[in-house]
């Protein structure tokens, strides 16, 4: 489905749920798309992609031409193939102030939370809301809880965190509603690097304990 968004933009849905297939055509689309002069920029999220163009180079029904163009080229051989990243964590204390609290209210050990955090394997869905902030999912349904009712003025970088069904990693000092639980020490995002942020969409994602803390 396209949807018209000003006289500049266009929104691609390509679904409406969280899903690794479908959100490898999402990246699978933006990557084709990049490859048109027609095309300022790509933002693709979790099942759609957003496209901006310049009405003044090009028309909507041109952008839209190509873009179905596009969709019919989607194909498995499209889907970039992902990397697959192992994140140190230290779960607790200092480092997830949350995680107590987070285990009493999902009636669970902290032992027990750590070890459904640090199980399964995570998707990279889409990056935002600061630079390099990797959207994870999907948690075990046993940890899924609102974000924060008053989020905090500062979350330090590295914060490993969870919120919903979905789970991430703070890039920056930041504010964020999300629950702490843990800390990693890798630096998710150098400005002064050539490939600035440690994280990719479509890249899948271990989280491993320090049990040295």
């Amino acid at each position: 489905m396209l949807k018209m968004l000003g006289d500049s933009a266009i929104l691609i849905q390509l679904g409406d749920a969280i899903d690794p297939a479908l959100n490898a055509r999402v990246h699978a689309l933006s990557a084709l798309l990049q490859t048109s002069l027609a095309i300022i920029e790509t933002v693709p999220a979790y099942c759609t992609v957003l496209v901006h163009y310049d009405p003044l180079a090009t028309t909507y029904n041109q952008i839209k031409n190509l873009i179905e163009e596009k969709i019919s080229l989607l194909d498995e051989s499209t889907h970039r193939p992902s990397r697959r990243l192992e994140i140190p964590v230290l779960y607790g204390n200092a480092s997830g102030p949350d995680l107590e609290s987070v285990a009493t209210t999902l009636a669970l050990f902290p032992s027990e939370l750590i070890r459904l955090h640090s199980e399964r394997e995570y998707t990279v869905y889409m990056m935002g809301f600061t630079p390099g902030f990797p959207y994870l999912g999907i948690l075990n349904e046993k940890l899924s809880l609102p974000r924060l009712s008053t989020p905090r003025t500062r979350v330090p970088a590295g914060s490993v965190a969870i919120a919903g069904s979905q789970t991430g990693i703070y890039p920056v000092d930041s504010p964020g509603g999300w629950h702490i639980i843990g800390h990693t020490p890798l630096k998710l995002f150098d400005p002064t690097s050539e490939t600035p942020f440690l994280f990719s969409p479509g890249d899948t994602v271990k989280f491993i304990p320090d049990h040295g803390q």
